[in-house]
């Protein structure tokens, strides 16, 4: 007979670890007891414009504090911005810790996904081809006008916020900062994540950040990342932030 010290929360904890799993606390804000006052204010602030989870936002603005503490030079980029929340955390964050001379660049069609292609599969195994068929070629569209006013909705100073439309083929590099500090990739697709890849990661300083948000939900985001760093010989091990999102510091 196994006894079980603590009760029935000592048990459930017991079993749940024994088969592999553990039990998460969360506070009456639904966020896991471990995010502190600063991790909640954010989040709370940005929900309604983002389809993140606290998780990845938990990682965002922890790579957002990293970057300010070591002083690593360079601008946010974001690649796939939806509705901003996102960057609204970033400009959030900064603001938290007295930064505000940061540039922040912001690209996205703004008119919604692009196609994907055949390497473009869900972790179920559907082709995204047909979510974007459902959608009527209008998949997550958000206009410039409604990400423009809440990201400036911030307080950020609007100067240092560059919003960039179009798709990042055509855009990248021809607008880009000359030195990156903190690189979150969101645009899903094999295409578009490679051609981010190869333009963009040459631009992170040593040290910077790098986030993945559909590595683990869309096979050609995972192809084209571990296709470039395998091309570019880079030796990277990306932490998982849930199921889909990924972070690394690079050397």
């Amino acid at each position: 007979m196994i006894t079980v010290r603590g009760g029935l929360k000592g048990a459930l904890r017991w079993v749940t670890r024994k088969f592999g799993f553990d039990l998460v606390s969360h506070s009456g804000d639904g966020l896991p007891e471990d995010f502190d006052e600063g991790h909640r204010r954010v989040i709370g602030a940005v929900r309604a414009h983002t389809m993140t989870s606290p998780e990845r936002l938990f990682g965002l603005i922890e790579g957002v504090r990293y970057v300010v503490r070591h002083d690593l030079p360079g601008a946010f980029v974001e690649c796939g911005v939806y509705k901003g929340g996102s960057m609204m955390a970033v400009a959030l964050t900064l603001m938290e810790l007295g930064i505000t001379d940061r540039d922040l660049y912001l690209y996205d069609t703004f008119e919604g996904m692009p196609e994907p292609t055949a390497e473009d599969v869900d972790l179920h195994g559907t082709p995204a081809s047909e979510h974007f068929e459902r959608s009527a070629g209008d998949w997550l569209a958000c206009s410039l006008e409604r990400v423009r006013e809440a990201v400036l909705g911030t307080g950020y100073p609007p100067e240092r916020v560059h919003f960039v439309p179009g798709k990042v083929e055509d855009t990248i590099p021809g607008t880009v900062p000359s030195q990156v500090a903190l690189l979150r990739l969101d645009t899903d697709w094999y295409a578009s994540t490679l051609h981010e890849m190869r333009e963009l990661w040459p631009l992170l300083t040593s040290g910077g950040v790098l986030i993945v948000d559909d590595y683990g939900h869309f096979a050609g985001a995972r192809q084209a990342v571990d296709e470039y760093m395998e091309q570019a010989g880079e030796r990277v091990l990306l932490g998982r932030l849930d199921y889909t999102g990924r972070m690394c510091v690079k050397g």
